[in-house]
């Protein structure tokens, strides 16, 4: 059967032409055929006797007349490429950028700046601060060594309504050239309810086993126990013989786990974890910011007022001869008389709550006649590291600024720095004068014995 969708389709050629008889040969193509391509072969190239050498062509108007190719300068001896130059004193085609090949192409963009890392930028901006002009060492730090994770070098920075807060904790020279873990330790903290900021400073004492433990300790059982006496009773309620015992008991524990001795008291938790402490809130009232502070130890409490550096609490005392002694009577040990020292936050100054090495060289301020210095230094002639605070801090700056700043080389200073900085805000802090007429350094209003003006006693223990 001669289904449609079976039949073949009809083949080129093979179509009924008109006037073609069956039997009569092949039937004539449909389309006629292409012609057969025409194969080239090479061009006539003339003899070698009948060849001449055709004169180069005269060079375009504008440009410059340049020699044939065969009588040009080696490729490296050509002049250097001049982007300035007048089109018509363009270079020879081979020195050419990729965009000037052509006519009529833009002009070619100044040459990008070198590499940062080429220019020894990021490696000579954060090279240590040099106050005193003194070669710095320049050696990779050892790693530290110690129980857990110490971070070389810590800093933070942020803000509240009512105070700018920057801290940093960097491990001094000689602790990175020999390995030891960095000592100090700072924590603070923000109570939205109040608008309070708390804050603690320590500084483990050399002599002990583990003092980067007990100065971590202490700074973060500081924070938390003033949160939650804020929380409970408010920022001007603190017990601060509460919060000292809260400490010290927080430092045996953990040298009891240590030590898995359960029965390790005073002495073994000195011997193992001994270390400073300043600890203090900042509180805005009606009449500016208040702060309160409590230290333990050789760490201190400046003040940066009037273009110069003062020593409000804690610190190293010179003693006779101008000596300074390093002594310290460390946690978790409680000794008698402390108390809470309080003042306010004035417009154009700057709190410092820090440890011995930041302290020992800002105490270097020189005073007429070798005297001891107000911020406890021995009278040197020599205080390049006041001015360089004095300078820099008068604004808040960068957190990483901070603790480079912080970073500073000085002869004979190579412990570790800690630093917590306080700055009021626009519009935060007094115009002078203390409330109620009390004294620098002690709380304002009714003191413990009910006289309204009086400060805290001699003795014991403020709130």
């Amino acid at each position: 059967m001669d289904l449609p969708f079976r039949r073949k389709p009809p083949q080129p050629g093979s179509e009924q032409q008109p006037g073609y008889e069956p039997g009569q040969g092949q039937p004539p193509p449909v389309h006629p055929p292409a012609p057969a391509p025409q194969l080239r072969g090479p061009r006539p190239y003339p003899p070698p006797q009948q060849r001449q050498r055709q004169p180069a062509p005269a060079p375009p108007q504008g440009r410059r007349d340049q020699p044939p190719y065969d009588q040009q300068a080696p490729y490296d001896q050509q002049p250097p490429y001049d982007p300035q130059a007048p089109y018509d004193q363009e270079a020879p085609y081979g020195q050419q950028p990729y965009d000037q090949w052509s006519y009529g192409s833009a002009p070619v963009p100044p040459a990008a700046a070198p590499p940062l890392r080429e220019q020894g930028g990021l490696r000579e901006r954060w090279r240590p601060l040099t106050p005193d002009n003194l070669p710095v060492a320049d050696f990779e730090p050892a790693p530290p060594t110690g129980l857990s994770y110490r971070p070389d070098t810590v800093c933070d920075g942020w803000s509240t309504p009512d105070l700018h807060l920057r801290l940093a904790s960097v491990r001094g020279y000689l602790h990175r050239y020999n390995g030891r873990p960095r000592e100090d330790d700072v924590a603070a903290a923000f109570e939205p309810g109040s608008g309070a900021v708390v804050f603690a400073v320590a500084d483990g004492v050399s002599s002990a086993r583990q003092p980067h433990v007990g100065a971590q300790v202490a700074c973060r059982s500081a924070v938390d126990e003033l949160l939650a006496q804020i929380r409970a009773g408010g920022p001007l309620q603190i017990d601060w013989e509460r919060l000292l015992t809260t400490v010290h008991w927080q430092l045996i524990e953990q040298a009891r786990r240590i030590l898995r001795d359960p029965d390790a008291g005073v002495t073994a938790t000195a011997e193992l974890l001994g270390t400073t402490l300043v600890a203090g809130t900042a509180t805005p009232t009606a009449d500016g910011v208040e702060i309160a502070v409590v230290s333990v130890g050789d760490s201190g409490v400046w003040q940066i007022k009037d273009d110069r550096v003062r020593r409000l609490a804690g610190g190293k005392d010179a003693q006779d001869g101008g000596l300074v002694s390093s002594a310290v009577d460390p946690l978790p040990r409680l000794p008698p008389g402390l108390r809470a020292q309080t003042f306010y936050l004035d417009p154009g100054t700057v709190v410092l709550i820090g440890t011995d090495g930041f302290g020992d060289p800002v105490g270097d301020i020189p005073q007429p006649g070798g005297a001891a210095s107000p911020a406890g230094g021995s009278g040197r002639p020599d205080g390049e590291i006041p001015p360089l605070f004095v300078r820099e801090l008068r604004t808040p700056i960068p957190p990483l600024g901070f603790a480079h700043l912080l970073d500073f080389s000085r002869e004979t200073f190579d412990d570790d720095r800690t630093l917590l900085a306080l700055w009021p805000r626009t519009g935060a802090g007094r115009t002078g004068g203390n409330r109620s007429g009390a004294q620098p350094g002690t709380r304002p209003g009714p003191g413990p014995g009910g006289a309204a003006g009086g400060g805290p006693p001699a003795t014991g223990w403020s709130r």
